[in-house]
């Protein structure tokens, strides 16, 4: 899991990893970490095989839950349905690992930089803001945004944000171009968790040009942003939180 393995990492504790997603890319030392697969395709006898004291794994993965039960292996099941739950899961990974006070002390300072953002965005208007987390390559079809719940949610509101599907209390709301017309955002952001090249990037924007009549695209206010920070619910979170801002702020 990427968040939690930054967590472990940013505790001082990344010499007790054993075992990584194949999705962890960040710090640069878990290239040397064994891969135990990912979400959707866990290799339990990868994980097995390197007899782990803990396993944290996310809380759909019920499955894989039973089986390591079966196998007595302990393990944390953790969600993070928010901005808050990335706290909370810091706090909860210190204490199981005997480093509770390290982790309230990480926890609440990054509360209150999160606390001192929201503070500053307070002052400033509050642009309708579509969020896209997917969609197909240079096409607008199969569009993926953040609904008005979950943890990409809460750090667009953070930064400066007004989600236009803040109305639909779900993560992730398929998004028609009919719907997006309809809701007039003024500012368009799609996060990324790789990084993307200036070709690439010119012509994943000129998808958006077909919806003129959009404010955010007749102001030129759609922004890629490929930063990991954005997307992963780790400790680097208020920093993804700063990149988002800036693109709010940022003219055409």
């Amino acid at each position: 899991v990427p968040a939690v393995t930054e967590m472990l990492f940013a505790l001082g504790a990344g010499h007790r990893v054993v075992g990584v997603s194949s999705f962890d890319r960040f710090p640069p030392e878990v290239a040397n970490i064994q891969k135990v697969g990912a979400l959707l395709d866990p290799d339990l006898e990868r994980i097995l095989s390197l007899q782990p004291d803990l396993v944290v794994l996310y809380h759909t993965q019920s499955d894989l839950r039973k089986q390591l039960e079966r196998a007595k292996v302990p393990a944390y099941a953790y969600s993070h349905a928010g901005l808050r739950d990335v706290t909370a899961t810091l706090r909860s990974v210190g204490n199981r690992i005997g480093i509770a006070a390290r982790a309230a002390k990480l926890a609440t300072d990054i509360e209150s930089r999160i606390d001192a953002i929201r503070r500053v965005s307070a002052l400033g208007p509050r642009p309708r803001t579509l969020i896209v987390f997917g969609r197909e390559n240079y096409t607008l079809r199969g569009i993926y945004a953040s609904g008005g719940q979950g943890f990409v949610h809460d750090m667009v509101t953070a930064a400066g944000g007004q989600n236009v599907f803040a109305d639909m209390k779900r993560e992730a709301v398929q998004a028609t171009t009919e719907l997006i017309l309809a809701r007039r955002p003024e500012i368009i952001l799609e996060l990324r968790a790789d990084p993307i090249g200036l070709d690439e990037e010119k012509k994943e924007l000129a998808v958006w040009w077909q919806l003129a009549s959009v404010p955010a695209v007749a102001n030129r206010r759609v922004h890629i942003i490929a930063d990991p920070r954005t997307v992963i619910p780790g400790p680097r979170v208020v920093e993804g939180i700063e990149v988002i801002a800036a693109a709010i702020k940022r003219q055409p």
